[in-house]
C-alpha cells in the first residue's frame, strides 16, 4: 500500500507542476477524453499553429536536462532551476500542431524555460501515462516516428514497455523495429535485454538483428554484454557474429569480450568473420590491441588472417608494429 501511495503522490506531483513559458498565449486545460480528441478540439477544424504540452514520470537515470533548442543550443537551462544530480523525475512532451496535423514532437524537462514564439501554448493537466503512450504510439511510422519512439522510451511504467514490445514485432516496418530496439537496450533494463535476445533469435531482418546486437551492447545490464558475447560465438549468421565482435571491441575492459574476440580469430568457421575479429582487435586501445595483432600476424594458421593482421598493424604506426615489420623484413 505504501508503494502505491508513493507512486500516486509522485504522479500527482508531476501533474501539478507547470513549465516556465514566456512569449506565448498560455492556457491550462484539464485532460478529458483522449489526447487525440483534445488536440483535435484545440485545432478547431484546422486553426493554428499552436503548442500543446503535458508532463509524465520518466524512467530513472541521468538523461540530462533535455533543454535544447531548435538551434542545438544546449544552454537553455532555466535560471534558478535545480541541477538534478540523480537525474530528472519527469519529462515534458511538447507537440506543435498546424492545420490539425502534428508538425513537431519534442521532449524536454520541467526545469526548462520555453519561448513559445508568440503562439498559443496549452498546458494539459493530469494526462494519464498510458494515454500519453497510446497517442505517441499512433505517431510512430509517420513523419515524427523517431521522436515519438524516443518519447515512449523515456516514459516510466509498463505501458511504455508494452508499446516498445509492440514496435519490435516482425509485422512492424524494419526502420521502426530498429529504432525501438535501440531504446529497449538503452532505457529498459532487464526487460529490454530479454526482448532483444528474442529479436536476435527470431527477427527475419539481418539489419534488425544487427541493431539488436548494438542495442544489447548499450545496455547497463550485465546480461546485455553476455548476450553479445554469446552471439559472437554462436549466432548462425556470420554478419551478426562480425557485428557482435565489433561492439565487443568497444568493451575493452571486459575480459570475456576479449576472450570472445580471440576465440573468433582462431576458431570461427567463416574467414570473413575471422577478419572482422582481427579488425575488432584494431579497435582496442593500442596497449591491448597491438600485441594481440602481432601475435595473430605471427601465429595464426590462416595466411589470409595473418595478412589482415599485418595490414592493421601497418595502419597503427605503433613502434612495436614497426619493430615487428623490421624483424619480418630483415634479410
Amino acid at each position: 500500500m505504501k508503494i502505491l501511495v508513493t507512486a500516486f503522490l509522485s504522479t500527482v506531483c508531476v501533474w501539478a507542476q507547470q513549465p516556465q513559458v514566456e512569449n506565448a498565449k498560455f492556457e491550462t486545460r484539464t485532460f478529458a477524453g483522449s489526447l487525440a480528441s483534445q488536440l483535435s478540439a484545440l485545432s478547431n477544424g484546422g486553426a493554428g499553429p499552436f503548442w500543446a504540452a503535458w508532463s509524465e514520470p520518466t524512467i530513472p537515470g541521468r538523461h540530462g536536462d533535455m533543454c535544447w533548442s531548435s538551434g542545438d543550443n544546449w544552454n537553455e537551462h532555466a535560471t534558478g532551476a535545480p541541477v538534478r544530480l540523480e537525474g530528472q523525475t519527469s519529462l515534458v512532451v511538447l507537440v506543435r500542431m498546424e492545420n490539425a496535423l502534428v508538425d513537431q514532437i519534442r521532449i524536454a524537462s520541467l526545469d526548462c524555460r520555453f519561448d513559445g514564439g508568440g503562439l498559443p501554448f496549452y498546458w494539459l493537466n493530469a494526462v494519464p501515462p498510458a494515454e500519453s503512450v497510446t497517442w505517441l504510439k499512433v505517431q510512430v511510422g509517420g513523419s515524427r516516428s523517431d521522436s515519438a519512439t524516443l518519447a515512449i522510451s523515456l516514459h516510466s511504467g509498463p505501458a511504455a514497455e508494452r508499446a516498445l514490445d509492440d514496435l519490435v514485432a516482425p509485422s512492424q516496418p524494419e526502420r521502426v523495429r530498429e529504432k525501438a530496439a535501440f531504446w529497449l537496450g538503452s532505457s529498459r533494463g532487464a526487460h529490454g535485454v530479454d526482448v532483444l535476445k528474442r529479436m536476435l533469435a527470431s527477427d527475419p531482418s539481418l539489419k534488425v538483428r544487427e541493431q539488436a546486437i548494438f542495442a544489447l551492447s548499450q545496455s547497463k545490464e550485465p546480461a546485455g554484454i553476455a548476450a553479445v558475447i554469446d552471439a559472437a560465438k554462436n549466432d548462425k549468421d556470420g554478419q551478426v557474429r562480425g557485428k557482435a565482435l565489433f561492439w565487443l571491441a568497444q568493451k575493452a575492459a571486459n575480459k570475456q569480450a576479449l576472450d570472445a574476440i580471440g576465440n573468433a580469430v582462431l576458431n570461427d568457421p567463416d574467414r570473413a568473420v575471422k577478419e572482422q575479429a582481427v579488425f575488432a582487435l584494431k579497435q582496442l586501445p593500442e596497449d591491448q590491441g597491438v600485441p594481440l595483432l602481432i601475435n595473430v600476424a605471427k601465429n595464426n594458421p590462416d595466411p589470409a588472417v595473418r595478412k589482415k593482421a599485418m595490414f592493421w598493424l601497418g595502419q597503427s604506426k605503433d613502434p612495436r608494429a614497426l619493430d615487428f615489420f623490421a624483424q619480418v623484413l630483415k634479410p
